[in-house]
Formats: structure tokens, sequence, C-alpha cells
């Protein structure tokens, strides 16, 4: 049996989802997206990379930021048996929720039921935790709280950043969400009750990059890779921000305070409140991301370099 599908979706990661359902045995018959949005420092308008992806497939495409009654509408005039929703950015409430005969479903980048949320990814990498995952579940009014089609776990790697992990996360949901609505049309799919205390994974933001020198090495190498690539890591230097885009744990015993500069071994140290981390890239103040061996080397001589000061 074939099934009309509604696809909701915004950023790169819902894209291998959508592309799994246009490949599939079923019909797109509606792309639901956020407007366009400006982009760099002109602002240009710029459409999602879901958008671009349904207007290459010749898709039917909703523009919206919420789904209010229009766009309700709108959605509903597709007559979808089902609705397939990754990271589209707003929430799906009643009369659009039961709309289709077969409601709707989300991948979630989490093992539900931790991680509920809008960032299960970045706390995810934020806590240390050692596997995540993707699950397939039955949307319902309360937040990433229904029943569960599929699951399937991955390990985080130790140097992964939050946006390796999402994008190697949402090429293993495609194929997942293909098999739970292949599963639904058939009439196999079985949902089963979320299992365990939830955690709750709030959006980050800026503030959350800010690094505090005075924390462990550890627990700054794992908030850098968390806000990597957004919100992003930063501090302070010379009373401008100044971020750091990657970094790592270091073991030698070199003698500096929190947030103290200095190159040992061709290789940009900097002082924690146990250890020390080895800068690779960053972006000062007003200049481009570079290797942070060539930015300290044009540092002045002679003059201490304090980060966070």
């Amino acid at each position: 049996m074939s099934l009309r599908i509604a696809f909701a979706g915004s950023p790169a990661v819902a894209v291998p989802t959508l592309e799994a359902l246009i490949r599939s045995r079923h019909e797109v018959v509606a792309v639901v997206t956020r407007e366009d949005s400006p982009v760099g420092r002109r602002g240009t308008l710029t459409p999602t990379p879901v958008a671009l992806r349904a207007e290459e497939a010749g898709l039917p495409i909703v523009k919206a930021d919420r789904l209010d009654a229009e766009a309700t509408a709108a959605i509903l005039a597709t007559q979808p048996d089902l609705g397939v929703i990754v990271a589209y950015g707003g929430l799906v409430r009643e009369p659009l929720l039961s709309g289709p005969r077969l409601g709707w479903i989300n991948l979630h980048f989490s093992l539900l039921p931790r991680w509920r949320g809008a960032a299960p990814v970045q706390h995810a990498v934020l806590a240390g935790d050692r596997e995540t995952g993707v699950t397939v579940f039955q949307l319902v009014p309360e937040l990433d709280a229904g029943p569960v089609y599929a699951r399937v776990a991955e390990p985080i790697g130790r140097f992964q950043t939050s946006g390796a992990l999402l994008e190697r996360l949402a090429g293993l949901g495609a194929g997942v969400v293909s098999e739970v609505v292949d599963a639904l049309a058939d009439g196999t799919a079985t949902g089963e009750p979320q299992v365990g205390d939830p955690s709750v994974a709030g959006k980050l933001t800026a503030a959350d990059g800010v690094l505090d020198w005075s924390l462990p090495a550890a627990a700054l190498d794992r908030r850098i890779r968390a806000v990597t690539p957004e919100p992003g890591a930063s501090t302070t230097l010379d009373g401008h921000r100044f971020k750091v885009l990657e970094a790592v744990p270091a073991h030698d015993t070199l003698p500096l305070r929190p947030g103290q500069v200095d190159l040992y071994d061709r290789r940009v140290l900097v002082g924690t409140g146990d250890g020390l981390l080895e800068l690779i890239r960053v972006t000062p103040f007003g200049r481009p991301q570079m290797p942070a061996a060539d930015w300290y080397r044009g540092r002045p001589r002679g003059e201490e370099t304090v980060l966070g000061g």
C-alpha cells in the first residue's frame, strides 16, 4: 500500500529523510518548511535546505514559521495519510495533529525519553554521554512523549562535535523512518510506551558557549564540542570576542594558569582549572578563522596572553 505523506522539516539534517521518502513507494504530497530567512552579511533571503530539495524534486511546498490556521488548511487540503516531521522548528497542534489518517511521526535525534526537546545532540555531548541514537515516535500533544515505533543506538565519538554527530544521525534516521513508514502502510507497526525518566534538552544560546577557564579541561572539551558549530564556543581576548572552533585535551604538564596561553612544542596550549587544552583552530576578533599556531605567532612578543580576562 502507498501512503500520501506530508513532510515537515527545515535544516540540512532533515534532507536525508525527505530524500528517502522521495525514493520510496509512497507519494510526498506536501513539504512544509520555514519561510526564507536572511543569510550572510547582506541578509539575502534564502530558502531552507528542505525547500531547495523540494523545489528540485518539483514537490508542493508550504512555507510557514508557524503551523497556524492558514498553514493547517493548506496541508490538510493535500489529504495526507501520514505526516512525517524532522527538525521543522515548530509545534504540530490540533486540528493538524490528528488531521492525517495515521497522524504524525517524528524523527528525534536521541534515545527517548532521554533528551526530549530542541537540542538533544548538543546536550548528549555536553553531558558526556557515551551513546545517543535516533527514535521514531508518534506525535502527541506532550513534547516528545509519544509511543515509540523504532529506536537505534549510536556511539558518540571521543572527539566528535555535535555537528558531525548530527550529520551521522541524520543519515541513520532516514533509513529508520523509511522502515517505520512502510510498516505503518502495511499495518504492522507497533508503538511502545517510552520507559525511563525523561530529561529535557532546551535550545542552547550564545551564553552556553562562553568558556570558563577555571573548569577542568575535560568539561571544557565537552562544551566546545557540544556547541560546535552552533551556537559556537567563545571567550574574550583584549576585551573582544574570541571564538574557539576546535580544541583537544593536552597531556602536557606545562604550569599555566586558567586562561593563560603559551606555545609549547609548536602547539598552542591554554591552562584550565585542571589540565590543559590545545587550541587547534580559532577566530580572533575581526579576522577569519585560522590555525591557532598562526594566530599565536602573530601576537606581540613579550606580552602575556590570557583568555577570558
